[in-house]
Order: structure tokens, then sequence, then C-alpha cells
């Protein structure tokens, strides 16, 4: 870390920091642009949801190997890979829609890209640390989240003007060229102990067993084993069961309770984006003065009350203020789980347990997109989201029974800590 030059003049950090900054952009785009084709497309709830759960399960198979690979495999390389395969795929949907709205393409274009964005996060979590001096990580964290944090602003206005202009097609199209872009300039940059594979910790290689068991079970053997970490990934798997469905039914809310356009539904989510812009600067010091458990309950409790009033309400600037608490609730959790996993976690294991993280806590989420939009379409959304915010509150409680409840680690976040994920997002399966 010593070698790299001061954050301002590091090269490297600056030109990944701009490429991700508009790759961040795009996805926001597809985050509004994907649920609005479907829904044009069909007019139906139950569709949104099944894709949905097309990109947990995908998410949770690729993350049973994601993080082995990554502990074994150049990085960047593996990063540019999937930048550029996202760019033909998204890229090619407004052709294919061309010939004729085919549902069943977005399915597969869903779980394809998922697969792939999987692979890039998990990726993107070990890589960052490499890029700067241990000194500068705090500002590059802070540089990073706040980059983040207005692209979930600018993105969902872009994708309703993008789907009211021309088609929510082109607007997925958009997005596929941002990944162009940081492919590209993933190429001019250089991480630090990038290459082969390295050895296991412990030695070498068992063979065919042994790299089972490195694959599949070190990771969830090390959240199993910690004591904060084993009922974190417990609740935060209840947790994803009633928010991964969240954009689902925030968008037919809107445009099929309310009769809203596209726009407006661009505009109340980009007004969410202004929780994360919040989280992203509050984060920091609401943990180092309440601690882990008190910021990480709370944010839960916020989720709760803001997916209720999200779904209870019918005006759009309550229901605009609640999606900015409940992404404010997202981010503020989802960068204090990030900060703990990365402070306890051995940097040559940190790939494998991340994807254990991910792949248990996302293992409720498909479930809960299907059951949460079924329910949605037969008893509609206000009576769904006032149960899913009182489940919420159910695991604040059970969180008060737990470790979690004494957790006071208010340490300076390890390396990379807040800039190992990007921003979160309602459909980013909960991650933390």
């Amino acid at each position: 870390m010593s070698a790299h030059p001061s954050l301002w003049r590091n090269r490297d950090f600056n030109v990944f920091w701009l490429g991700q900054a508009l790759s961040v952009l795009g996805g926001s785009i597809s985050l509004l642009a994907l649920p609005l084709l479907v829904f044009d497309a069909t007019g139906s709830v139950v569709q949104m949801g099944l894709i949905t759960v097309i990109s947990g399960v995908t998410g949770i198979a690729t993350g049973l190997f994601a993080g082995y690979v990554v502990d074994r495999t150049d990085r960047r390389r593996l990063m540019i890979a999937c930048d550029l395969v996202r760019a033909a795929l998204l890229g090619a949907v407004p052709l294919l829609w061309w010939a004729g709205p085919r549902i069943w393409v977005l399915y597969v274009l869903t779980a394809l890209v998922t697969a792939l964005k999987t692979l890039f996060d998990v990726a993107y979590v070990t890589a960052v640390p490499h890029l700067v001096r241990s000194q500068d990580l705090t500002a590059a964290n802070g540089r990073l989240m706040s980059t983040f944090a207005l692209g979930t602003l600018l993105g969902p206005v872009a994708a309703g003007f993008i789907a009211a202009g021309v088609g929510a097609d082109w607007a997925l199209g958009v997005d596929g060229a941002t990944f162009l872009v940081s492919a590209v300039s993933l190429r001019w940059v250089t991480f630090g102990r990038e290459g082969g594979a390295a050895a296991p910790p412990g030695g070498r290689s068992t063979g065919g067993g042994g790299k089972l068991r490195e694959m599949f079970v070190v990771g969830f053997r090390f959240l199993w084993a910690n004591p904060v970490l084993r009922p974190l990934t417990v609740l935060l798997t209840l947790l994803t069961f009633v928010t991964m469905g969240a954009t689902d039914l925030l968008v037919f809310r809107i445009r099929h309770d309310l009769g809203q356009d596209a726009t407006t539904v661009g505009y109340v989510i980009a007004v969410s984006g202004l929780g994360v812009v919040g989280a992203a600067f509050a984060a920091g010091p609401l943990r180092r003065s309440f601690g882990f458990g008190a910021c990480w309950l709370g944010s839960v409790a916020m989720i709760g009350a803001a997916v209720a009033v999200t779904g209870i309400s019918r005006s759009l600037p309550v229901i605009a203020v609640a999606a900015a608490v409940f992404m404010f609730g997202m981010t503020l959790g989802g960068v204090c789980s990030m900060t703990l996993r990365q402070e306890v976690t051995p940097d040559p294991l940190l790939g494998r347990v991340t994807s254990a993280f991910w792949t248990v806590h996302n293992a409720s989420g498909p479930l809960g997109a299907a059951a949460l939009t079924v329910l949605a379409d037969r008893h509609g959304v206000p009576a769904v989201s006032t149960a899913a915010g009182a489940f919420c509150l159910l695991i604040v409680g059970a969180g008060l029974l737990t470790p979690l409840r004494g957790s006071k680690i208010t340490g300076a976040p390890a390396e990379g800590a807040v800039a190992a994920s990007p921003a979160p997002t309602r459909r980013s399966r909960g991650r933390g």
C-alpha cells in the first residue's frame, strides 16, 4: 500500500473512481427501467416479482463459488470481462425489443447479468483496498460512497425521462454503454497484488476434496464461528425476505394504485437517493457514537417504518420521503455490516466470507419477493407493506436478544470498509 501516491495524485484510484461512477449511474437507470419494462409489457406485479426472484436465485447460486473464483484469479481481468459481457447483453435489449416484447428475454437477461454482477461485486470488495495507501482509505471511501449516492439521485430521473421518451428498453441499452466505459477504465487501472491464484490460507491445496471445502465451507464456517456475524447473518436473512421486492411494490403502487407515469416514478426514486447521500455522510459518525449494534438495529427499524408508510400513504411527497428513509436505513445498515465484516475477516478469506455472507442472507430474497408480489396482487400493496413493516420491527426485537445489542465495535473502518460495496439499492439483494 505504501507504494501508492497520495489520493489526488493516485492515477489508478482516480481512473477507477470516475469509471465506476458512470457505471453506478447506469445501474441506477436499470434499477427503474427493468421493472418499468416488465410492467409495460405485462401490467402484472407478479411478473415484476418473478424478475426479482430470478435475480435473487441467480445471485445465490453464483455466490456459492464467486468468492473462491475471486480469491484465486486476477481481479482486474475478471472485472473487465464481467463488464464487457454485461455491456453486450444490455446493449442488445433495444434491438431485441424492437422485434416485439418478449418477456422471456428479460428472464434470461436478468439471470446472466446478475451472475456477472455477483462476480464483479465480490471482486470489487477485495480489490478496492489495494488501490490507495492505508492513510487515504477514509478519504477514498468517502469519495466513492458520495459518488455512488449521486448516481442513485440522477439515475432514476434519467431512467424516467428515457422510458417516457423512447422506452425503457433504451434505458437498459444506456446502462450497457456505461459498462463498456467501466471496462475501458479498468484496463488502465493496476491493483496491488493482482495476478494469479494465491495459495490457500494454511498451506497448499489438498486436492479435489480440499478445493470443495475451500470453495463452499471456509466462508460459512467463519461466519458461524463469529459471535456477532452469526446473528447478523440470520437477522439480515429475515430482513432480505421483506425488502428484496420493495422496488416492485413501490413501482406498482405509484403506477397502478395512484395512476402516475414513469417520469413520476423516476422522481420518487430519485428523492429516495437523498437517503443514500445522507447515510453516506452519517454512517461513520453514527457508528463511532453509538456502536455497530445500535446503528444496525436502528436501520432496520427505519426500514420497517418506511415500508409501511410507503404502502399506506396516497401522497406522493410522503411516499418519496418514506422511500428516502428506507434508503437511509438500507445504506446505514449496509455500510455498518460491511465495515464489521472487513474488520474481523483476514484478507485471504475476504472474498469467500463476503460470498458466503451474501449467499446466506440472499437465500430468502427470492421467496420473499415472490410472496410479497403475489400477496400484493391479491390483497393490495397497503396490507402487504403494513405486514412487512411489522415484520421488520420483530427483527429488531429479536436482535435485542442477541450479542448485537451490546456490540460496541466502533473502531476505524478496515481497509475499504465503506468503498467495498456499491451504494445499496432495493434490488441489490440487501447487500451489506
